[in-house]
């Protein structure tokens, strides 16, 4: 599907209960996963320790931590959808938040966007619930659910 354009955000809200768009495959290097460790503190050996991993791991390998796969929803969001016609966009929160599978590190992500609601909470503002998915290139099993909330002003 690749990137989509909204001329405005009331082409946005007539998508409601549609998947819109996909984002591109990124993969997920060790570097990435350490430089998350570094900004979260969490330096757990599943993430950061290759060798012990290779050794101890079900993975057979270090793994991204599942809050690395979560954020990368902004990224996949930026890079994906484009609504002209708008000031900003504000990260308003998450919903259900799942992570039903194990990001192996050299996987490849891509994120699947539906839009679920919109709503306008705020005088010229729209805000949308996207339903969104990140799958692991070859997996059936995708690696993150999550609602993400976004308000368009």
């Amino acid at each position: 599907m690749g990137r989509v354009v909204f001329e405005n955000v009331e082409m946005l809200a007539a998508q409601v209960g549609k998947k819109v768009c996909v984002s591109e495959w990124l993969e997920i290097s060790q570097e990435r996963i350490n430089l998350f460790a570094d900004a979260t503190d969490d330096h757990q050996w599943i993430h950061t320790e290759v060798t012990r991993a290779k050794r101890e791991s079900p993975h057979r390998a270090t793994i991204a931590h599942g809050y690395l796969t979560l954020s990368l929803l902004a990224y996949f969001a930026q890079a994906t959808i484009e609504i002209k016609g708008i000031r900003q966009t504000l990260n308003y929160g998450l919903d259900k938040v799942r992570f039903p599978a194990a990001v192996p590190v050299n996987s490849r992500l891509r994120a699947h966007f539906l839009v679920a609601s919109c709503e306008v909470p705020i005088s010229g503002g729209l805000q949308v619930t996207w339903e969104t998915s990140i799958e692991r290139e070859g997996h059936d099993k995708p690696v993150c659910i999550a609602h993400i909330i976004f308000r368009y002003t």
